[in-house]
Parts: C-alpha cells; sequence; structure tokens
C-alpha cells in the first residue's frame, strides 16, 4: 500500500468518526428538543381542558351556593368531574417531562387532587342539603360548599400557574428553542 492511500483512508477515517460523532449529537439534541416540545404541547393541552371541566362545575357550584340551584340538580356533573380530575391527575404523572420541569409536573398532580378533594367536599355538602336536620342543612352544608369551592377556585388557578411554568421550562430544556433565542 502506498503512503497516499494509507493518508487517504487515515483521512477518510477521521471524517467518518466526525460524521458519526455530530451525527449522534445531533440525534440527541433532537430527542431533547422532541422530548420538551412534546411536554410542553402536552401540559398546554392538559391545562386547557382541565381550565374547561372545573370551570364549568364550578359555575354549577357557585349556583348551589348562592342558592340559584337545587343541590341534587349537579351531582351527576360533580361526579363526572370528580372522575375527569382523576383521569387529568393520572395523564399528569404519565407525562414525560424534562428533569427541570419535575416540579411543576408534579404541582399539577398536587393540584388536581386538591381540585378532587374540593369537589368530594361539595358532594359531601350536597348530600347534607338533602338529608340533614335543618342545623346541618344550614351551617355545615354551607360551609361544605363554600370550602370546596372556594378550594376548587384556588386549585384552577394554581394549575394555570403551574402549567404556564412547566411551558417556561420546557422551553428552557429545549436545545433547539436556546439556539433560536441566542441567534435572535
Amino acid at each position: 500500500m502506498e503512503t497516499a492511500q494509507v493518508v487517504a483512508l487515515v483521512a477518510f477515517l477521521f471524517v467518518a468518526i466526525g460524521v458519526a460523532i455530530g451525527a449522534r449529537r445531533t440525534g440527541s439534541i433532537l430527542s431533547r428538543t422532541r422530548e420538551a416540545e412534546g411536554f410542553r404541547g402536552a401540559v398546554s393541552d392538559l391545562a386547557r381542558r382541565v381550565e374547561t371541566s372545573l370551570g364549568d362545575v364550578s359555575v354549577l357550584i357557585d349556583g348551589v351556593r348562592r342558592r340559584d340551584t337545587e343541590p341534587d340538580a349537579i351531582r351527576d356533573s360533580l361526579t363526572a368531574a370528580r372522575d375527569a380530575v382523576d383521569r387529568y391527575a393520572d395523564e399528569a404523572r404519565e407525562l414525560a417531562a424534562p428533569q427541570i420541569a419535575l416540579p411543576h409536573r408534579d404541582a399539577i398532580v398536587r393540584e388536581l387532587e386538591r381540585a378532587g378533594r374540593a369537589l368530594e367536599l361539595v358532594t359531601h355538602g350536597c348530600i347534607l342539603y338533602g338529608t340533614g336536620r335543618r342545623i346541618e342543612r344550614g351551617t355545615e352544608a354551607d360551609t361544605a360548599v363554600k370550602r370546596g369551592y372556594l378550594n376548587l377556585i384556588h386549585a384552577r388557578e394554581r394549575i394555570v400557574e403551574q402549567a404556564k411554568l412547566a411551558v417556561e421550562r420546557a422551553e428552557d430544556a429545549s436545545p433547539v428553542r436556546r439556539i433560536q433565542r441566542r441567534s435572535a
């Protein structure tokens, strides 16, 4: 083998190694970007669906709280909302979050669990309205519905806040978005 052929072969090997390393790094960047962007989209979608579901049931609970609506009229809606909140919490637990966004994903799960407890408290109040003695209906039922309503409102607000923070952290974790910010 001549020297020129050996030099060409060595040069080819260096180029091939460089291309392989570059392809691997590019694959890693694309993988992290795909994960971050997927999480970002999933969190935004989940927050939108949660807000719609809990917003609708909040209006019904407010009607009971103001005594514009009969408690028995919203029981099915409360049950459906509770089931939806449980499904949303399971969905949030399964979201593949970038490391930097994990605390916000976990906070969304905690707030969904809080919303579930709030709905249970409202359900308890509605049951007391229908079955309790007069003193229970007047005080304990009102208190249960009002506390549940306020807890639900606060949980909704925190879910929106945590979803916004999770999206921001996912954008920070996305290598492509970081490159775009630097070049802008």
